[in-house]
């Protein structure tokens, strides 16, 4: 029997180890995930069909699911609610929107207000205050729906609009939001919400569903108003729950012709986790008036995508800086081209900063973000450690354009996440996050490189080790 066993894994092993060779486009990746084949027998094969495989080549992992997405986007991906499109003087500019156009299919739209919401009291007050006032319908998905009061406030909005004919969809992923109680969930049906999971966890499908997640944060209420950033339903963004304390995040609502993007990805979100053809009604791409003076550009990336858009549009914004690049992250693990482009500006005398929590939900995130501080420090860029846990997604460049939405600095938001990011070509936008993240850096503690130098030698291989492993994250 043991025999038998060995045999099967031997050929799994060589199968596996093949596909990395020929499908890796990642050389530190590939050998990560060599080294776990190697050194964790069995149970090292299990993880590369589950979290490593490169299901954009390796055809016979390819999920079913991913070819359906991209075969929507052919057949009902549209654009009609304004008609306009942007108009740039600027060559860079011109440049990152083609960029983002071609590879995500949402092109910059003008006409839009931006309001900055700053941390998770604000956003869910604006939130709130909005989903009261919805008329027809409201959509809303998130990564996390946790147990608590933001989710009971949210509830009784809820209860509140369906008695006035209100109709609400809402998704969720289904790790994400694992610890949502099944009752909860029931609640929300009873009331007549339509829920659903995305990619729910089932037996005989696992395999293929468990390392795609839905990451993003949306809502859209009656087509015209939508939220997007950082922020998930929880508790945790307004109170402390642990050493980590007040999740510190960064949030937007978008008012105009823009938010039909979102609602195009919520569109797409929700048919394929509900089958519900309504979703695709032609009522639900409406003209959209102007409301602002903001040019907003959404970004939006997954497994289903041809492109690493969202690794795109970083990579960008970093190249086409000429005087600052600001960047706020939680999960910090640039991929190589990232990490080079950042070197490469601050030597040409680019300031670069960069804000980081300086403790982690992940100890093994933690110690491979701190893994590339030593390289970056060495070239003049500034290192910053928020004492609260700091979750948002910014990146600002030149304080001229500003992305903000709920891609991670890390392989899994470039390649295994679905993400959705808000790029606003404005400078009024951007002074005011800019002025928001100088502030977050003066209360943090920054890091210098003979600070960095000196860490305990302990230290410095479980960084070692955690670096390793950092493209599997």
């Amino acid at each position: 029997m043991l025999t038998i066993f060995f045999i099967i894994y031997i050929i799994s092993a060589f199968v596996a180890a093949g596909s990395i060779i020929l499908y890796g486009c990642n050389p530190s990746r590939s050998l990560g995930w060599l080294l776990v084949i190697i050194f964790v027998p069995y149970a090292g094969v299990l993880f590369y069909v589950l979290f490593g495989v490169n299901r954009r080549e390796f055809k016979i992992y390819t999920l079913k699911h991913t070819v359906k997405r991209r075969l929507f986007d052919q057949n009902y991906l549209k654009h009609s609610a304004s008609g306009k499109k942007a108009s740039f003087k600027s060559t860079k500019k011109k440049k990152l929107e083609a960029l983002l156009k071609n590879s995500s299919n949402y092109p910059a739209i003008p006409g839009n207000k931006v309001t900055v919401l700053s941390n998770g009291a604000t956003a869910y007050k604006s939130i709130f205050e909005k989903l009261e006032k919805a008329e027809n319908f409201i959509h809303i998905e998130f990564y996390i729906f946790e147990d608590g009061d933001i989710l009971e406030r949210l509830y009784q909005i809820f209860k509140s609009k369906i008695a006035e004919g209100v109709k609400i969809r809402m998704i969720y992923d289904a790790i994400g939001s694992f610890d949502l109680k099944r009752k909860s969930i029931k609640r929300f049906k009873d009331l007549g919400v339509a829920v659903y999971p995305v990619l729910p966890i089932k037996f005989g499908t696992i395999i293929f569903t468990i390392n795609f997640r839905n990451h993003r944060k949306i809502i859209v209420i009656d087509g015209d108003v939508g939220f997007t950033g950082g922020v998930n339903i929880s508790d945790k963004y307004v109170r402390s729950q642990s050493e980590l304390g007040i999740w510190d995040d960064e949030h937007l609502c978008i008012e105009g012709p823009a938010v039909e993007s979102l609602h195009n990805i919520f569109i797409k979100d929700f048919y394929f986790a509900s089958n519900e053809e309504s979703i695709l009604d032609e009522k639900f791409h409406n003209i959209i008036s102007e409301k602002g003076d903001s040019t907003v550009q959404i970004v939006s990336s997954g497994p289903d995508s041809k492109h690493p858009t969202i690794m795109y549009q970083y990579l960008g914004l970093i190249n086409l800086a000429e005087k600052s690049i600001y960047i706020a992250n939680p999960y910090f693990m640039p991929s190589r081209p990232l990490l080079e482009g950042l070197k490469m500006a601050a030597l040409e005398g680019i300031n670069v900063k960069i804000l980081v929590p300086a403790k982690s939900d992940s100890k093994l995130a933690h110690y491979s973000m701190k893994s590339y501080f030593r390289e970056l420090l060495e070239v003049g860029i500034e290192i910053y450690r928020s004492s609260n846990f700091l979750h948002s997604k910014i990146i600002i460049t030149d304080i001229e354009i500003v992305s903000v939405g709920s891609g991670n600095f890390d392989h899994r938001s470039f390649e295994q996440n679905f993400e959705a990011n808000a790029l606003i070509y404005d400078k009024n936008v951007a002074k005011e996050i800019t002025d928001n993240f100088l502030k977050d850096c003066e209360k943090s503690n920054r890091l210098t490189l003979e600070v960095h130098k000196s860490r305990p030698f302990y230290s410095k291989v479980i960084e070692g080790f955690a670096r390793l492993f950092s493209p599997l994250l």
